[in-house]
């Protein structure tokens, strides 16, 4: 039973209409972000449009085999970003938007795919926006507001049944037109390729989540209150009583920062932090 997958929009339907989809896209160019064995990210343009495209031509065995001896589930290919990209516009969390997506072949080794997202533009990366607060706090109305947004769009992503994997503040992009103010901004949640989608998010899952954001807000100069903050947006709870039944969590977050410091340092060693 063949289990290929074609979706297609403007301007690709009709940009492929006549050619296989599988070869259109190995053949577009732009700048190559990431360039990989079996995995390959560019950023094409076609008439003044920008989008990212990401090819899967599938990890081999001894990847998925490597994964489940660590009990890890395998990315097999770009289906598992597309089907989060439609989960989050589901719970009406702003994402990126897909325009291609295909999927080829039954051996999961082997397995053919990509995906095509529009590119977000003008937008900067929460890590970037806030790099210089440390030094030179913003507006409080404004940081509060992003917090909770943040706090939300993770509270609802992890209650609908997603934990991302990669939750960093790079992750999250800032729309700068119109110009963000407290009270209206757009925020829209990228990188989906290693998210999980379950009916809902284990607390091992949530809690890495959490740990992985607090690690890349360390440096930012955010305050207790500003930490209170989003715990109390996120869980929406009483301070007093979610700092009681959270305490293993909060307990947590110095040993899954210290583990996620050296994962980092180690790849960095390595070169793979691209």
């Amino acid at each position: 039973m063949s289990t290929d997958e074609l979706c297609l929009e403007e301007p690709f339907r009709s940009l492929w209409a006549s050619e296989d989809p599988f070869s259109a896209v190995e053949a577009l160019e732009g700048q190559v972000f990431r360039e990989l064995e079996g995995r390959r990210t560019l950023r094409n343009e076609i008439a003044g449009r920008g989008y990212f495209v990401k090819i899967h031509r599938g990890i081999g065995w001894g990847e998925i085999f490597k994964n489940l001896l660590s009990l890890r589930l395998p990315v097999l290919g770009a289906q598992n970003e597309w089907q989060a990209i439609r989960r989050l516009q589901e719970l009406g969390i702003d994402s990126m938007h897909a325009v291609a997506f295909g999927r080829r072949g039954s051996n999961p080794a082997r397995q053919l795919s990509f995906i095509v997202t529009e590119e977000l533009t003008p937008t900067v990366s929460l890590e970037d926006y806030c790099l210089g607060w440390a030094n030179n706090p913003p507006a409080i109305r404004l940081k509060r507001a992003l917090i909770r947004r943040v706090a939300d769009s993770v509270r609802r992503m992890h209650q609908g049944g997603v934990n991302h994997r990669d939750l960093y503040l790079c992750h999250f992009l800032l729309h700068l037109d119109p110009k963000p103010t407290p009270e209206s901004f757009r925020l829209s949640l990228i990188d989906l390729h290693r998210a999980q989608l379950r009916a809902r998010t284990p607390r091992r899952w949530r809690d890495k989540d959490l740990a992985a954001l607090y690690f890349s807000v360390l440096d930012i100069g955010l305050t207790k209150r500003d930490l209170l903050c989003f715990l109390a947006a996120y869980f929406v709870r009483p301070l007093r009583l979610l700092l009681r039944e959270e305490a293993p969590l909060l307990a947590s977050l110095a040993s899954e920062q210290q583990r996620l410091q050296t994962r980092f340092a180690r790849k960095s060693a390595a070169g793979e932090m691209t």
